[in-house]
């Protein structure tokens, strides 16, 4: 509410550019005194087993069990790109699968559609087959019934393509700790906000990031 009455009054009508600032970090909390006090996955309770050494993003479902030893510094640039495609720079088309999810990932993938975010901006779009799609956006655990369909999307798509795993099931298999999806691009978070979704997407098609 309070962008659409700014948006209003002042006519901004997408989000700017997220101020930059220092990635997730615990140095200052556990540098050298990880060993002596006993700080692990297994004494938090960790149930992806996200930390030590260090807190590892692709696996963290932010249960929040590590507080206050580990906090959020509001990075958004956590996806990791493993290959840029710059064939992709002037459009890059997007088909979301859901393998297996909660809601979450697709509520925020979702929400980089709105007004406020307006993925079209950056040349990215939506398609409704993978035969049409450029990258193929993989949400959740990968289910047993869900294999074929992930396969036949895969084949479908012409080349170049690429493989996003979205959230911490579809990168590590989350909670459940099951079958990890090989990905080009990984955008941890459980679920990961639109900022990091789009900045993922546009490093990936080789722009710059946002």
């Amino acid at each position: 509410m309070n962008w659409f009455l700014k948006g209003v009054r002042k006519g901004v009508r997408t989000e700017k550019t997220p101020s930059d600032v220092a990635p997730w970090s615990t140095e200052l909390q556990f540098k050298g005194i990880e060993e002596e006090s006993g700080v692990t996955s297994e004494s938090l309770r960790c149930p992806t087993s996200a930390i030590g050494p260090g807190w590892i993003a692709e696996r963290c479902v932010y249960c929040r069990r590590c507080y206050p030893h580990y906090q959020p510094t509001g990075n958004h640039r956590m996806g990791v790109v493993k290959r840029v495609e710059k064939r992709f720079q002037r459009s890059f088309y997007l088909y979301p699968i859901d393998v297996g999810t909660c809601g979450a990932c697709n509520t925020e993938l979702r929400l980089i559609a709105s007004p406020q975010h307006d993925l079209t901006r950056f040349g990215i779009f939506f398609t409704n087959t993978p035969r049409h799609a450029d990258a193929l956006i993989v949400m959740g655990i990968m289910t047993k019934g869900m294999r074929e369909a992930f396969r036949r999307a895969y084949e479908a798509m012409p080349e170049p393509k690429l493989v996003i795993a979205l959230g911490a099931c579809a990168i590590s298999g989350g909670i459940f700790q099951t079958e990890k999806i090989e990905a080009d691009v990984v955008i941890p978070g459980c679920p990961p906000s639109p900022y990091t979704i789009l900045d993922a997407l546009i490093r990936a098609k080789g722009g710059r990031g946002w």
